[in-house]
C-alpha cells in the first residue's frame, strides 16, 4: 500500500476521463507518481536538485542543518575530487576542469579534450561541498563517471565533441569549447512540450518560466513538498522526451555507474544508511534502471576501464554568462537566480554554508556531523495538495521596485540614454502593468526587464550596452569568479610571480597599461621577455603591445603593454597542463607544429624564427632548422615560396650579422633549395595553379641565393638548364621568364626592349600589356637592375598607346598591380621619382634616358668583358668622373690607358671609356646601386 495511491488513482481518471478512454496519457501521469513514490521510498534518501537553482540551495542549507549526514554522495565525476578542496582559495564563479592534449584510447581529432563543471555559491552542490569539506566526520565522495567515461562513451562516429550554447557575452567563452558536465540539469528535452509550457505561462523562455512556476513555489515549502515536486518534474521530463536511444543510454548509463559506486561504498565502509545523503539532478533522481536502489540482490553496473590518456586537473574561471552558454539558458538568469538566494537567504535568516578561507567569506563555527539528525520522516502525500491549491501571489513589494525603478535610470543615464524621472514612473507602472497581464501580483526581475526596455530604450542604442544589459547589471551583473593564487598550476604562478616586477594588479580583469623602460630599468628585461612569450601562446587581448618590437636582431629599450591577465587566466591556467615553464610550452608547441602533418617549410622557418626570439637555445634551433630542410625537400607544390623567401633572407641576414659562420642547417637550406626550385621552376612556368607571385619567389630565391650556393657546390647550368625548359602561357609569367633571361645573360636589354616595342605595336597584345607589366614588376624583387627599364616600359605605353585604347585598361592596370604586385609598386615610383624631372620648368628641356643618343661607348666590350656601358649608366660615369685620382689608379692597375671623353650632352663631365667598355656588367651594377633608395 502506498501513500501515492490515491493521488495515482486521480491522475489516472482524470487523464481517462480527458482522454475520452485509456491511452499513453493515463500511463504516463501513473508512471509518473510511480517514480515519485520510488525515489521516496528509497532507503537511501536522495536529494533530487536543479542546476544553480535557489530553491535547490534553500533546500539545501535546511536539510543540512536538520539531518547533518556523515556521508554525501554527489553527481559529479568521481576523479575530480582532489580539485574540491582548493575552491576555498578561489572566488566563485570558478569551474573544476579536466583536461587533456595527449590521447591515449581516442581518436586523435577529438584533441584536446576537456572537461568543465562550474560552480556558484547559490547552487546546492556547493553548500554540500563546503559543509562536507569544514564539518569534521563527514566525507565527500563523488559517484558520477570519471571524465575518461565521459568521452569513452561519446561515439565515435561523432566529431570532436564540444560545449553546447551560444555565447552571447564576452565573457561567456570562459569555458571554451570544453564539454560541460551538467549537474542536475533539469528542462524539457522535448521541444514541443517546452513550447506549449512556455506559450500558456505567457513567458519569453524556459529561465522566466521555471523561475515563476517552479523557483518561486518551492523558495519557501518544507522539504518533503520540494523533494516530491522536484522528482515529479524530473520524471515529466524523463518520460515526455524524443527517443534517442544513444542520449537515453548514456543518462542511463550514469544512473548505473553511480549506484554502483554507492553501493561499492557502503559494502567497504559499513555506514549506516540513514547517515548518508545522494545528490543528483532531478532528472536522474526519477531513474527506472534495474541498478536502481541500495537493497539486497540488486544488480551491479560492470564499469569498463579507463584508457590511458593521462588527465590532468584544475580550475579555471567561470562566469554567470559562461554559465548561461553552456545549459542554454537565456542571458542574466544566473544573476537573477543569484540576487534571489542573497534576498531569500537575507529574509529566512538562513547561514549558508562557505568553505574556510573562501575570499569575501566570514570565519564560521563548524558544524560537527553527529548523525543525531533528523530521523527519517515517513512518506506522506504531499503532492496532492501541492498541485491541487493555488500558487501564493507574493505581495507587491513596492520599496524593492522602486529602487530598480530609480537605479536602472540613473544607469541608463550614465550610458547616454535620455532617462528622466519620469520614465522611472513608467517602468514601476508598466512593470506592474505586465505582472498582472502575466497573473502575478509581484513583478519579478523579468518583468521589470521588459517594463524598462519598453519605456527607456524606445528605438536607439546610444552606447555600447542596451537596456536589457543593463538590467542585468543593476541585478547583480555578469560575476565572474578567480581562481586564488594557491589553487594555480605551478606554471600559472611562476608568470605572475615574473611579472610581478612590473607593480601592477594583475588578478584585476580590466585592462592595465605597463610601461617598461627597459634601458632605465635592466630587472624588466626578463619580464618583457616574458610577456612577448605569453602574446606568442596566448590568444588576441590578453597582453597586447603598444610600443615596441620583437624581431631577429632588435632590442627594444622602451615598452609599452595592454595587459588583461585576470580576465584571460583560464588561459595561463591551460597552459599549465601542457608544462611546468612558460619555455617549456613553447619549446613543445614549437616542435608540435613542425612535426604535425600538415607541417611545410614555411612553418619550420617561422618556428626557427620563434625559438631565436623566445628561446636562445642553438640546439633546440639546429634541430627546426634541420626539419625545415626535410620538409623543404619533401614538398611537391612552391605555394609557400613567398614566405620561404622572406623568412630565410631574414634568418641569414641575423646569422651573418650575430655569428661568425653560417649554421649548417642554413646553408642545407640554400643548397637544397636551390635544386628543389630548379628542378620545380619548367612545372611552375605552366602550371596554372601556380600564380605569379609564387614563380617569382622561385626566382629570387634562385637568384639572391646563388653566390652562396655556388659557393657550397651547387650549378649554375642547372638554373640555366630549369630557364630554358620554361615555355609559360600567360603574360604575367612570360614577362617573368624574359626578365630571368635578362638576369642570366641570355637576353640584352636592346633584344628586351624590342619586345616589348613590339608588344605596343600589336593591337591583339595590346589588352595584355598590363598583365606583361604586373610580371616585370614582380620581377624586380629576383631582378632589380630591371627597375629603370620598367619605368621606361611603362612611360612609353602611356606616351605612345592612343587614349581609345589606353584608357580601357587603365582599371585593369590599376587592379593587377593592387592585386598581384602591390608590395613592389613603390619601388617603381621612387625609380621613376628619380627619372622624371621634380620641377614643371626642367620638364620641357627634359629627355627621357632611354632616349637618349646612345654614347660612343655603347658598343659591345670584348669577349667576357660582358654587357656595354649604355645611357642608362650615367651615375656611374658621373661618379668616376667625380672622383679622377682614383679612377685614373684603377685603371693603371688594371693595365688600362686613362683616357678621358664626353660620353652624352646630358652629362656634364668627362669618363674614362676604355674602364667602362671593358668592365660594362661592372659599370651597370655600379650605376643600379647608385640608383637604388638609400
Amino acid at each position: 500500500m502506498s501513500s501515492f495511491d490515491a493521488l495515482r488513482s486521480q491522475m489516472v481518471e482524470a487523464a481517462t476521463a480527458f482522454a475520452e478512454g485509456p491511452g499513453a496519457v493515463p500511463d504516463i501521469l501513473a508512471g509518473i507518481v510511480d517514480d515519485v513514490d520510488r525515489a521516496l521510498r528509497e532507503e537511501l534518501e536522495i536529494f533530487p536538485v536543479c542546476h544553480h537553482s535557489p530553491a535547490s540551495g534553500l533546500a539545501m542549507v535546511r536539510r543540512l542543518r536538520e539531518k547533518r549526514p556523515k556521508v554525501i554522495y554527489l553527481e559529479l565525476c568521481e576523479d575530480m575530487t582532489p580539485l574540491l578542496n582548493e575552491l576555498r582559495n578561489c572566488r566563485l564563479p570558478v569551474a573544476l576542469q579536466a583536461f587533456a592534449s595527449q590521447l591515449d584510447g581516442f581518436p586523435q581529432e577529438w584533441g584536446p579534450l576537456s572537461v568543465v563543471a562550474p560552480i556558484t555559491e547559490a547552487s546546492a552542490e556547493y553548500q554540500a561541498i563546503a559543509y562536507a569539506l569544514d564539518t569534521p566526520g563527514v566525507e565527500l565522495v563523488l559517484v558520477d563517471r570519471s571524465t575518461d567515461h565521459v568521452f569513452q562513451w561519446q561515439p565515435r562516429e561523432d566529431e570532436a565533441p564540444s560545449a553546447e550554447g551560444a555565447e552571447e557575452s564576452e565573457d561567456a567563452d570562459l569555458h571554451g569549447d570544453a564539454v560541460g558536465i551538467e549537474i542536475g540539469d533539469l528542462r524539457p528535452r522535448f521541444a514541443e512540450l517546452e513550447r506549449h509550457l512556455l506559450h500558456h505561462g505567457k513567458v519569453r523562455h524556459w529561465s522566466e518560466w521555471w523561475d515563476q512556476y517552479v523557483e518561486q513555489p518551492l523558495a519557501g515549502a518544507d522539504y518533503a513538498t520540494y523533494r516530491q515536486v522536484m522528482v515529479l518534474i524530473g520524471s515529466l521530463f524523463r518520460r515526455l522526451q524524443p527517443t534517442d536511444a544513444r542520449r537515453v543510454k548514456v543518462d542511463e548509463d550514469r544512473e548505473r555507474y553511480m549506484w554502483t559506486r554507492m553501493r561499492e561504498h557502503l559494502a567497504r565502509t559499513g555506514v549506516d544508511k540513514a547517515d548518508c545523503l545522494y545528490i543528483c539532478g532531478a532528472f536522474h533522481a526519477a531513474s527506472r534502471v534495474e541498478e536502481f536502489g541500495t537493497a539486497e540482490g540488486v544488480p551491479d553496473f560492470e564499469i569498463s576501464p579507463r584508457t590511458g590518456t593521462k588527465w590532468l586537473y584544475g580550475l579555471i574561471p567561470s562566469s554567470h554568462s559562461a554559465i548561461e552558454a553552456q545549459f542554454g539558458l537565456a542571458s542574466g538568469s544566473v544573476s537573477i537566480a543569484a540576487a534571489t538566494w542573497q534576498k531569500a537567504v537575507a529574509r529566512e535568516r538562513l547561514q549558508p554554508f562557505q568553505l574556510e578561507g573562501q575570499r569575501g567569506a566570514r570565519k564560521r563555527k563548524a558544524v560537527a556531523a553527529t548523525g543525531a539528525g533528523a530521523a527519517p520522516e515517513p512518506v506522506n502525500d504531499r503532492l496532492t495538495g501541492f498541485l491541487a491549491s493555488p500558487p501564493v501571489l507574493d505581495g507587491l513589494d513596492e520599496e524593492e521596485l522602486l529602487g530598480w525603478c530609480v537605479d536602472i535610470v540613473r544607469l541608463a543615464r550614465r550610458n547616454g540614454y535620455l532617462a528622466s524621472t519620469a520614465d522611472a514612473i513608467a517602468v514601476f507602472e508598466t512593470s506592474i502593468l505586465l505582472a498582472g497581464m502575466r497573473n502575478r501580483a509581484r513583478p519579478t526581475p523579468y518583468d521589470f526587464q521588459d517594463a524598462a526596455v519598453t519605456c527607456i530604450e524606445k528605438d536607439a542604442v546610444p552606447g555600447r550596452r542596451d537596456v536589457r544589459r543593463l538590467c542585468e547589471i543593476l541585478l547583480g551583473g555578469d560575476r565572474v569568479g578567480q581562481v586564488g593564487y594557491e589553487a594555480l598550476p605551478p606554471l600559472a604562478q611562476d608568470v605572475y610571480d615574473r611579472l610581478a616586477p612590473i607593480g601592477l594588479d594583475l588578478t584585476r580583469s580590466t585592462v592595465q597599461r605597463a610601461l617598461l623602460d627597459i634601458a632605465g630599468r635592466p630587472e624588466l628585461a626578463p619580464a618583457s621577455h616574458l610577456l612577448w612569450m605569453l602574446r606568442y601562446l596566448l590568444p588576441d587581448g590578453a597582453v597586447r603591445p603598444i610600443m615596441g618590437t620583437r624581431r631577429l636582431g632588435e632590442k627594444s629599450i622602451q615598452e609599452s603593454w595592454d595587459l588583461s591577465i585576470g580576465k584571460h587566466q583560464r588561459y595561463i591556467i591551460e597552459l599549465g597542463y601542457e608544462g611546468v615553464t612558460v619555455e617549456q610550452v613553447v619549446e613543445q608547441r614549437l616542435r608540435r607544429s613542425v612535426w604535425a602533418p600538415d607541417a611545410t617549410a614555411a612553418v619550420a622557418l617561422r618556428a626557427v624564427e620563434d625559438s631565436i626570439l623566445f628561446l636562445g637555445s642553438r640546439r633546440f634551433t639546429d634541430e627546426l632548422g634541420a626539419r625545415a630542410v626535410e620538409l623543404l625537400s619533401a614538398e611537391r607544390t612552391v605555394d609557400d615560396a613567398p614566405e620561404v623567401l622572406k623568412r630565410i633572407r631574414r634568418l641569414l641576414a641575423y646569422y651573418r650579422s650575430a655569428e661568425p659562420t653560417l649554421p649548417t642547417w642554413c646553408e642545407s637550406f640554400v643548397t637544397a633549395g636551390y635544386a628543389h626550385y630548379c628542378t620545380l621552376l619548367p612545372t611552375a612556368f605552366v602550371d596554372d595553379e601556380t600564380g605569379v607571385g609564387q614563380v617569382a619567389a622561385m626566382l629570387g630565391f634562385l637568384f639572391t641565393m646563388e653566390g652562396l650556393a655556388l659557393s657550397l657546390g651547387c650549378d649554375r647550368a642547372q638554373l640555366e638548364l630549369a630557364v630554358r625548359q620554361s615555355h609559360p602561357e600567360s603574360p604575367a609569367k612570360v614577362a617573368l621568364l624574359w626578365s630571368a633571361h635578362h638576369q642570366l645573360g641570355l637576353l640584352p636589354l636592346p633584344d628586351l626592349r624590342a619586345r616589348c616595342a613590339d608588344l605596343l605595336a600589336n593591337p591583339l597584345v595590346v589588352p595584355s600589356v598590363p598583365q606583361y607589366l604586373s610580371g616585370f614588376i614582380q620581377a624586380l624583387d629576383p631582378a632589380p637592375k630591371l627597375t629603370p627599364f620598367v619605368v621606361e616600359f611603362m612611360s612609353n605605353a602611356f606616351a605612345k598607346l592612343p587614349d581609345p585604347v589606353l584608357l580601357p585598361w587603365l582599371p585593369t592596370l590599376i587592379t593587377t598591380l593592387r592585386d598581384q604586385a602591390g608590395e613592389l609598386v613603390p619601388v617603381l615610383i621612387r625609380e621613376a621619382g628619380r627619372t622624371f624631372p621634380s620641377t614643371l620648368a626642367a620638364l620641357d628641356a627634359f629627355v627621357p634616358p632611354w632616349l637618349a643618343p646612345s654614347p660612343a661607348s655603347s658598343r659591345r666590350s670584348p669577349a667576357g668583358a660582358g654587357a656595354a656601358l649604355t645611357a642608362t649608366s650615367h651615375p656611374a660615369a658621373a661618379f668616376l668622373a667625380a672622383h679622377p685620382a682614383t679612377t685614373d689608379a684603377l685603371a693603371e692597375t688594371l693595365g688600362l690607358e686613362p683616357t678621358w671623353r664626353e660620353i652624352g650632352p646630358t652629362v656634364a663631365a668627362t669618363a674614362p671609356l676604355p674602364l667602362l667598355s671593358t668592365y660594362g656588367e661592372t659599370a651597370e651594377a655600379l650605376a643600379t646601386l647608385l640608383a637604388a633608395p638609400v
